[in-house]
């Protein structure tokens, strides 16, 4: 009866100390959150996140001079060919020259019609490939980019491989104005509709 009276004395606390089973509680979740949530650095390290490269738009650049090497009316493409030396910026100013005079109706002082008698102009569906070799400016050469990465090699005998044309595209501009919402694509480098793309690709607009 004494030993029941020892343990157990009016005024003393019971059991473990109420703060020591709250500190406990928020060590444990602090302990779990650390182990089980991984932390922002271990993420980016893990997935780092694409940075967006800018693409240098030179105000002062000297506009290209550009010459077109051929028209190619069943795949409504031209080839236009710039000199080797031209830089990047310039590649952009005219992608951007083409797309203004595209707006302001006066593309076709710059370039042969693709759809001429179209009712939405002389330029409503068009593919322009810009290259610095003459020899992939060539109407067989744009074929071969214009049918895409897939097409069946049977049907469509390639005197030149894709892969190596699309590399050597240095800038390209799709007009395709039954595309009320994106009528105007253009980009350095070359991609084709299903995703394939050229090592220096970027969208310009």
């Amino acid at each position: 009866m004494e030993r029941e009276e020892n343990s157990y004395q009016e005024g003393k606390r019971a059991g473990v100390h109420p703060l020591i089973v709250v500190f406990g509680v928020i060590f444990g979740l602090w302990m779990f959150i650390a182990l089980i949530v991984p932390s922002s650095k271990h993420k980016q390290a893990a997935n780092p996140e694409p940075v967006p490269t800018a693409i240098p738009d030179d105000a002062d650049a000297a506009p290209v001079i550009f010459k077109v090497h051929a028209t190619i009316p069943d795949v409504n493409a031209i080839s236009i060919v710039v000199p080797a030396q031209a830089t990047t910026s310039q590649i952009v100013g005219l992608l951007k020259r083409f797309r203004d005079a595209r707006l302001s109706n006066t593309l076709s002082n710059l370039l042969p019609p693709t759809t001429p008698g179209h009712q939405l102009g002389d330029h409503a569906v068009a593919d322009i490939y810009i290259f610095s070799d003459p020899k992939y400016a060539q109407p067989d050469a744009v074929r071969v980019l214009a049918r895409g990465a897939h097409a069946p090699g049977e049907l469509y005998p390639r005197a030149i491989p894709f892969e190596d044309a699309m590399e050597q595209v240095r800038g390209h501009y799709r007009i395709n104005l039954h595309d009320t919402g994106q009528p105007d694509i253009a980009s350095l480098g070359f991609a084709d509709e299903s995703g394939v793309h050229s090592k220096h690709y970027r969208r310009i607009f």
